[in-house]
């Protein structure tokens, strides 16, 4: 008997366009307009892992979720600094992964890493409560797919030692991005090639 409704699947080609697309973004926006001054220091060193859901299944997010996690917590914190798990066909709609995070945060509580790692969030159609969806602070947590973010509260906690006023890079992401604009955002030709 087959499955009568068959989920699309990633070919490895897919899986590593995806990846390809995740790191352009990584380095021309979140390195490479600095919005996240830490994230330099971990590309540099060569400390992330990438790994792609091929599934649409939010169920199938969750269980590699619950593996990263682990794979991340039992690893050489001087070899593998975070993680980050793409999901391009799971949860295109950005209220449904909003909603999607409090079953992350209950895996990391199952796994009783909570407080040892931390699960942060990027979307194509990311918005903040209170904005427009064109608003070009949304675009501070846009990725080219539905992404979690796996990463030691260790090394937060140094980021936040050495860069104290944390507060003021978001401030200062508001302030680059609103002199980039829509169009100079569209420029740097961020986009998926997978999926819808």
């Amino acid at each position: 008997m087959t499955d009568p409704d068959p989920q699309p699947a990633l070919t490895p080609q897919q899986e590593r366009t995806v990846i390809e697309d995740t790191q352009k973004w990584l380095l021309q926006a979140v390195v490479g307009l600095n919005l996240c001054p830490f994230a330099k220091a971990v590309v540099v060193k060569d400390m992330l892992r990438y790994r792609v859901c091929a599934s649409a299944k939010p169920a199938d997010v969750l269980a590699l979720l619950r593996e990263e996690l682990q794979h991340l917590a039992e690893a050489d914190p001087n070899q593998l600094d975070t993680t980050l798990l793409i999901a391009p066909l799971a949860l295109p709609d950005f209220l449904d992964f909003n909603d999607f995070l409090a079953d992350c945060d209950e895996v990391l509580t199952d796994l009783e890493l909570d407080g040892v790692l931390q699960v942060a969030d990027f979307h194509p159609r990311y918005q903040f409560g209170g904005t427009e969806a064109d608003d070009i602070s949304n675009y501070t947590n846009r990725s080219p797919y539905p992404t979690l973010h796996l990463l030691r509260e260790a090394s937060i906690d140094k980021a936040v030692e050495a860069y104290p006023d944390a507060s003021l890079i978001f401030e200062r992401n508001i302030e680059v991005l609103n002199k980039l604009g829509l169009e100079g955002w569209a420029a740097l030709g961020l986009g998926a090639r997978v999926g819808g």
